[in-house]
């Protein structure tokens, strides 16, 4: 008997989801669900909060379910006890979010889940893969290092495959995080991740300040960074990163501030500006990468990630990092020129394209 190839082809239909952790889990996605459309595959994205309004004003045709909130909060630079104390919300959430995630495979016909950190988003149903670059979690309380991490590990086994967006030789933009003496299996280093694409520089702006991550801080930061940008003589945009919110203004002549930019307004918006003031978020930082840009890191209070990533780089004379709570722009703004930033073609970009061919 005759058969076609297409009578045997499996229809894949793809539910990404991602942690809602300020926007940089939910923007590091974009290329994977734009690639994944141009692959002709269905996609169905799932998250809370201001990722699911971001990923609702860049894929307005595609549904974007919503996701129990972890709903994490960064009040204290203590890390190790702001998580400690939302543990409980936290593994609620997880289970939760299972229970969301099994329905939604129901309903779409889910054949394959892509979870960028969201540890319950997994079915028996379907091919799961996780995607992080922290496999080894930097704690600063000796012998719960070792206790956190091996929780990690048994998380991340419950997955089929590990996407790990980072390359795998030398130079790592994760340094220790995506390269531990021991590499959770089955992996994969996907290479950078960003929705922003290297363009033709102009001279819109001097500094470029985007906003991200979690409240209050992201408030706190946004402060102190506008009252010192008013008195300096350059001019200056401040991105909010709000996506729930629409408005522009002047803080004064030279500070304009928008709640939001999509991702190729923002793109434009960077590639105009001299330098970045920024979190040292990895989504952040894969976005320098591909743009090539000298920049400010302020690492989130007690967000160890953040603070090991800026001096990690800082050490290699990339960029200037200044902690949130000493925050001398002006002074930062001088130091910058005597770094170098990333140089192009020194991280491998677009090797996630094999892996979604993989699948």
């Amino acid at each position: 008997m005759d058969y076609s190839f297409h009578q045997f082809e499996r229809i894949l239909k793809v539910l990404l989801a991602a942690l809602n952790w300020g926007l940089g889990h939910a923007t590091r996605c974009i290329p994977l669900i734009r690639t994944l459309e141009e692959r002709g595959i269905e996609v169905v994205l799932a998250s809370d909060g201001v990722a699911k309004y971001l990923w609702q004003a860049e894929f307005p045709h595609l549904t974007v379910a919503k996701l129990p909130s972890y709903r994490i909060q960064y009040d204290s630079p203590n890390m190790v006890w702001n998580i400690a104390r939302q543990l409980p919300r936290i593994g609620y959430a997880i289970r939760a979010e299972r229970r969301v995630l099994e329905a939604l495979v129901e309903e779409h016909g889910i054949t394959h889940v892509i979870s960028d950190n969201r540890y319950g988003c997994f079915s028996k149903k379907t091919k799961n893969i996780f995607i992080t670059h922290q496999l080894h979690l930097k704690i600063p309380v000796p012998g719960l290092d070792w206790l956190v991490n091996q929780v990690l590990r048994r998380s991340l086994s419950r997955f089929d495959e590990v996407w790990i967006p980072d390359q795998a030789s030398f130079p790592h933009l994760a340094g220790s995080l995506s390269h531990p003496a021991l590499v959770q299996p089955p992996s994969r280093y996907i290479g950078i991740l960003s929705r922003m694409q290297a363009g033709p520089e102009r001279s819109d702006y001097d500094v470029a300040i985007v906003l991200s991550g979690p409240e209050p801080q992201r408030s706190l930061l946004e402060r102190r960074l506008i009252e010192q940008a008013i008195a300096l003589p350059y001019k200056f945009i401040v991105v909010q990163g709000r996506p729930k919110q629409s408005h522009h203004h002047y803080e004064a002549d030279n500070v304009e501030v928008v709640s939001y930019l999509t991702s190729e307004a923002l793109n434009q918006v960077l590639l105009g500006s001299s330098v970045v003031v920024c979190r040292s978020g990895y989504s952040s930082l894969m976005d320098l990468v591909v743009l090539g840009k000298k920049a400010i890191l302020i690492p989130t209070p007690g967000q160890t990630e953040q603070e090991y990533l800026a001096h990690y780089l800082a050490q290699q004379g990339l960029f200037v990092v200044q902690s949130q709570d000493q925050i001398v722009l002006e002074k930062a703004l001088e130091a910058v020129h005597q770094t170098t930033g990333f140089r192009s073609g020194s991280f491998s970009e677009k090797q996630y394209l094999k892996a979604i061919d993989s699948l």
